[in-house]
């Protein structure tokens, strides 16, 4: 989702005596379709889920979510961190045949500069140097000791095309990558197939799977995701046999899988962070004042206890036990403040004259949804004239991603990339309330990539938290996890929480 709502693979353990087969078909019922597959413009997990399976980039996160080379065999970074050099893995083959070199990384990051969302993380380069084929080098103009963790982002990610790629426009890619399967048949509101690559070169350093990154090995003849909306349909047909995988199950659904012995239930906790997003750029969500107005109306108990599924409260932007985690005290005063009193206060205050509100939401997402309707009632008692319009979530995604259409709130899921840290939020931070012009913001982000140790880096991301937060931008909702269901024939699934990875998976024909 942004991923939006970016939703992970489900999770299995592998039998000792269980061997890898080849072949087969592994349906998978998700319930959207990708608005597109350009990874440079890519949040959404119905995109990620498909593009991580078909693209790869220099680097990836490995199974402790530390960097690991993947098209590169080697990364190395200068005493000033203002040099990286990558040296590329020789004889790895694009699936149009051609062999990966350094001009088409050099035109891949040329074009996400130009394209991306993401593309101020690259703002701080210089220049790009190919001194052979074999060899790439960013130079920066100031130190940046993140860089390797920017580019391993799953959001966003930084993967490498085809230099005949580089001038094609936001959207506009012909679907070719380095990854392990290769786009077939793509039917837009219905399905949507990835095949095997034969030529795929993987990573022969490493033993095995290793997070998104490590030796990868396809088995499966093909995937095909058939894209279901309704919870109960994507339940009906794993019961049936037509399909061995299904995502976003309800919790008050998965005794419907788990009183089949051929099929279980998987949840994992955290895959992200529920928020409201808040259009600063639109109307009267424009006035910080109504944007804070709305936070003192929400009411977290409230939203999830509605929405089901597993929540935990968390004020904050990061896990809790990660370095980013600042400590059990809000950053800001708003958060689940359910005070329809102090909303009032803040909307005289705004002048506020009963002006409508737009909450647009999909049909897609029953959480999102059940969210939003939800907090239009937490308005409506703070004394707000609300609007709300239901879409797709090709279209709700489209708009957060892009800062279009005409809404006040909306809401999704980010995640996992904010487990990593400020690094991965920042394009999210930016895109989806649509931030412009704020040079608090602007100045604490600098201070992050510039911050030689990790405490100065987390003080600058309390700044940042506070901006985003204390100003209305995206309200927290709690860290949550997700539910799947599959069938016990799937083989091999990762234990990775990433977004699904269809490498290394295979079906068992005994099952």
């Amino acid at each position: 989702m942004a991923l939006g709502a970016l939703a992970l693979g489900p999770l299995g353990a592998m039998p000792a005596h269980a061997e890898p087969k080849k072949g087969g078909t592994l349906v998978y019922a998700t319930l959207s379709g990708p608005g597109t597959l350009d990874p440079h413009v890519s949040s959404s997990a119905v995109e990620l889920e498909v593009i991580h399976n078909v693209f790869e980039g220099l680097v990836a996160l490995d199974n402790r979510n530390a960097t690991r080379p993947m098209l590169a065999s080697k990364a190395t970074a200068s005493a000033d961190a203002r040099t990286y050099t990558f040296e590329l893995r020789r004889g790895v083959k694009f699936h149009t045949g051609e062999e990966l070199t350094s001009a088409d990384v050099k035109a891949s990051l040329e074009r996400y500069q130009r394209v991306s969302p993401n593309a101020g993380n690259l703002a701080g380069v210089e220049r790009y140097e190919t001194p052979d084929p074999y060899t790439f080098i960013i130079h920066l103009k100031e130190p940046n000791v993140v860089l390797l963790d920017v580019l391993k982002s799953p959001i966003f990610p930084f993967m490498i095309l085809p230099a005949s790629q580089k001038d094609k426009p936001a959207r506009g890619i012909d679907v070719v990558g380095t990854g392990p399967f290769s786009l077939g048949e793509w039917v837009k509101d219905s399905h949507l197939v990835i095949k095997r690559f034969d030529g795929y070169v993987p990573d022969t350093s490493a033993p095995g799977r290793d997070g998104y990154a490590g030796r990868k090995t396809a088995y499966l003849d093909q995937v095909r995701y058939r894209f279901i909306p309704e919870a109960t349909t994507r339940i009906a047909a794993l019961q049936t046999g037509e399909v061995q995988l299904a995502s976003s199950i309800p919790s008050e659904l998965r005794e419907r899988i788990e009183q089949r012995k051929e099929l279980a239930v998987r949840e994992v906790f955290p895959i992200g962070g529920t928020y409201v997003i808040v259009n600063s750029q639109y109307g009267l969500t424009a006035n910080v004042l109504i944007r804070q107005a709305i936070a003192a109306a929400i009411d977290i108990t409230e939203i999830t206890d509605a929405t089901g599924g597993v929540n935990k409260p968390n004020p904050w932007m990061s896990f809790p036990n990660t370095p980013y985690y600042l400590g059990e005290s809000a950053p800001t005063p708003w958060y689940d403040v359910k005070s329809p009193a102090k909303a009032k206060e803040l909307l005289k205050k705004a002048g506020y004259k009963n002006e409508k509100i737009i909450i647009e939401t999909n049909s897609n997402y029953q959480w999102m949804r059940t969210t939003m309707l939800v907090v239009a009632e937490q308005l409506k008692r703070a004394g707000m004239n609300v609007d709300v319009k239901v879409v797709d979530w090709t279209t709700n995604a489209a708009h957060m991603q892009q800062g279009t259409g005409e809404w006040n709130l909306s809401t999704t899921l980010f995640g996992p990339d904010h487990i990593l840290g400020p690094q991965q939020w920042r394009p999210m931070i930016y895109a989806f309330p649509s931030i412009k012009g704020n040079d608090a913001l602007d100045a604490a982000y600098k201070e992050f990539f510039a911050a030689p140790d990790l405490e100065q880096r987390r003080a600058a991301w309390l700044k940042i938290q506070q901006q985003v937060l204390g100003n209305g931008y995206m309200i927290k909702i709690a860290d949550s996890g997700r539910l799947s269901g599959y069938s016990k024939r799937l083989m091999g699934q990762s234990d990775y929480p990433g977004i699904l990875q269809l490498w290394d998976v295979w079906l068992d024909p005994a099952g």
